[in-house]
């Protein structure tokens, strides 16, 4: 467990005071006055900043006396379904070719609004677009391997070929004739004790992984699928599973260096700039001037910083290792703050000094819902 992995405070007042989600399972808010204690994004009226302490995990604040609060119930991993919901996203899951209705909700006592709320805030899309979504998806892959377009469609869900074209454009930009020879990348939330992590992958490796609240996270998914030629769907494969087994070893302080396959597409500098990234010794940094001399561009320190900014593998290829020349911590599009927590938390293992990154009390550190960024 990491005490120093606490935000400035200042930055957590500011956090929870706005309610900003992407300090999920990063700290808790724990106030004096009431004894109880919540998430980040609690709905109640929020404190006076004098009565409020923050705490690192579940655990600290159940030790120093405060109960979890009913509203935002911070005992329950932060984006798990809420209970309402599992049984629903269970049934997807066993047969994710049907055609679900509003009706079929209602006859489960689930209110299609509140779904659609829910999916809305944690996948991006609504209920009824995520299901879809994973049809689709399917129906890709099986063309691919060579099933017959009509085949795929009835397979699916889908009662015409008209329908199934139609739908199959909209979400993918292309015919599903044309997709024969496209790659299809499957996009996966993951969370993590920095906050929720999106990944993406194709048969051939991993192609991206970045915090879900980076302001380039849907620039870089575009950028990636035309570059790649691919079409996008939610979904898992084994990149996808190998990198969420890896990222809990790396967090509970066990992984120094991740194996998962990488596909990169990338500009010449780009790819020059990120392969000297990997060289970087764990539990070390290096300052953007020397990233542009190990690449070969000593007077293109500014362009090797952006290409060091548009790594699409935030922590596999550790970008937060470059520093300023001084020493200080700057450009780290997941926040600076994640930037000083992962070279604190690498620092501790070099030193032989490893203390997981907790983020609750029995806890899996890294559980899975599926969502197309």
């Amino acid at each position: 467990m990491l005490q120093s992995s606490l935000p400035a405070r200042d930055e957590m007042i500011r956090a929870y005071q706005t309610r900003d989600s992407s300090y999920e399972g990063v700290f808790f808010t724990a106030v004096r006055t009431t004894g109880i204690f919540c998430r980040p994004v609690c709905p109640a009226r929020k404190p006076r900043p004098e009565n409020v302490e923050f705490f690192a995990t579940v655990r600290e604040a159940l030790a120093a006396g405060y109960r979890p609060c009913k509203r935002c119930r911070p005992l329950n991993p932060a984006g798990d379904p809420p209970p309402w919901l599992n049984a629903l996203i269970a049934e997807v899951e066993r047969d994710p070719d049907r055609r679900w209705h509003d009706a079929d909700l209602r006859e489960r006592s689930i209110e299609p609004a509140r779904v659609s709320r829910w999916f809305k805030s944690h996948h991006g899309m609504t209920f009824h677009g995520y299901v879809r979504a994973r049809r689709l998806g399917r129906a890709l892959g099986q063309i691919r391997l060579g099933t017959d377009l009509t085949q795929a469609g009835y397979d699916h869900g889908y009662e015409s070929v008209s329908g199934f074209r139609e739908a199959f454009r909209r979400l993918f930009g292309e015919t599903p004739g044309r997709s024969r020879s496209s790659r299809l990348l499957v996009f996966t939330r993951l969370l993590t004790p920095l906050g929720p992590m999106v990944a993406g992958a194709s048969d051939e490796g991993l192609c991206l992984i970045q915090f879900a609240d980076r302001p380039m996270l849907e620039t870089q998914i575009r950028r990636l699928q035309r570059r790649l030629d691919a079409a996008i769907a939610p979904g898992d494969n084994r990149h996808i599973a190998q990198i969420e087994r890896e990222l809990r070893d790396y967090f509970a302080g066990k992984l120094r260096e991740f194996r998962v396959p990488l596909r990169i597409a990338g500009t010449d500098l780009q790819r020059a700039a990120w392969a000297e990234l990997l060289r970087i010794p764990f539990g070390t940094t290096i300052t953007y001037q020397e990233l542009a001399r190990r690449v070969g561009r000593d007077s293109a320190i500014r362009a090797v910083a952006h290409a060091n900014g548009d790594n699409p593998f935030c922590i596999v290829v550790p970008c937060h290792r470059v520093v300023g020349s001084d020493g200080s911590l700057t450009g780290y599009g997941g926040g600076l703050w994640r930037k000083k927590l992962l070279l604190e938390h690498e620092r501790s293992c070099a030193r032989d000094e490893p203390r997981a990154i907790e983020i609750g009390i029995g806890e899996k550190l890294s559980r899975r819902t599926r969502a197309l960024a």
